[in-house]
């Protein structure tokens, strides 16, 4: 019988496609799902996951915002290369998701397996959606007079997103691809008493063709992160999935300051495995129109 100790795996945040530690130091116990039945009252420790400040949220703000410009430029079918990977990628780790899903959320190995597998799929969902969503919400509009009007979509900028409580894998990966299909960036609070999972992600995405800073995962307190994240005037709209009905509130209220767009609870987001439709893919999107003068119209003919 072998006497050596396991290594326990140490978690880190993901920011800027680095893994540094809170820069406060703290960190906080998460444990294995407990129910309403266990006599303790107290799952078995798992580990401990850093408690992200102000300044980390801070930090991952500035590191979106330093992706965007190379991320949105990217072409839409280079974006669903790039997601696709993620799937190949999540596909090699099956085996740790699925144990760390059935921590996390009080599963079988069998559920668990169904679930990851199931979020391994909705990867390659909105990969495929990338260079197509453009057809579906942007075109040519008909209008009097010598012009082509377009319109086409354009992402809004740098997401928060809060992701679901309950759902630490399949909602989380629910809410983070379709925000990064269509060009945005992203700030992620993990669940909050399940976060081992979003960031083991973080190493998948870092490992993948994901430029660093498209998505920042942060793990700790959910209204600590997400209140200055909220009120931060650099971020552009926040998904507030994951919030309780307090919480949305105050955050919805915290951005309105800079008039960011606001993703409220969706009645789906109870139920992540229902199709998820393009709804989340065109919450981020803005619609840039163009008229261009066709020159003269005649009997001749079009001159242009």
């Amino acid at each position: 019988m072998s006497d050596r100790l396991n290594v326990l795996k140490t978690y880190k945040l993901y920011v800027g496609g680095k893994f540094p530690r809170s820069e406060s130091g703290r960190v906080y116990e998460v444990t294995t799902a407990t129910s309403a039945a266990d006599a303790a009252g107290k799952g078995k420790w798992l580990a401990n996951a850093p408690l992200s400040s102000r300044k980390d949220a801070r930090d991952a703000v500035v590191a979106a915002r330093k992706a965007f410009g190379g991320w949105s430029g990217a072409t839409a079918y280079n974006r669903g290369q790039v997601l696709y990977r993620v799937a190949e990628m999540l596909e090699g780790r099956r085996s740790q998701f699925v144990r760390e899903v059935a921590h996390a959320e009080g599963l079988s190995k069998s559920k668990a397996a169904e679930v990851v597998e199931a979020a391994i799929d909705r990867w390659v969902w909105y990969a495929g959606w990338t260079d197509k969503i453009a057809q579906i919400v942007g075109g040519a509009n008909p209008v009097a007079g010598p012009f082509f009007n377009l319109s086409t979509p354009e992402p809004t900028g740098v997401v928060t997103v809060i992701a679901p409580q309950e759902s630490s894998f399949l909602g989380l990966v629910s809410v983070i691809a379709p925000v990064i299909a269509t060009g945005n960036t992203a700030v992620v609070v993990a669940s909050e008493k399940s976060p081992l999972p979003a960031l083991s992600l973080g190493e998948v995405l870092a490992t993948s063709d994901v430029p660093g800073g498209v998505v920042n995962i942060l793990s700790g307190r959910t209204r600590e992160i997400a209140v200055p994240l909220a009120s931060h005037q650099d971020v552009n709209a926040i998904d507030l999935s994951g919030a309780d009905a307090d919480l949305a509130r105050d955050l919805e209220i915290a951005a309105a300051d800079n008039l960011k767009r606001v993703l409220r609870p969706q009645p789906v987001d109870g139920d992540w495995s229902a199709d998820p439709g393009t709804h989340r893919l065109t919450a981020f999107l803005e619609m840039k129109t163009v008229w261009h003068p066709t020159g003269t119209l005649g009997a001749s003919g079009s001159a242009y």
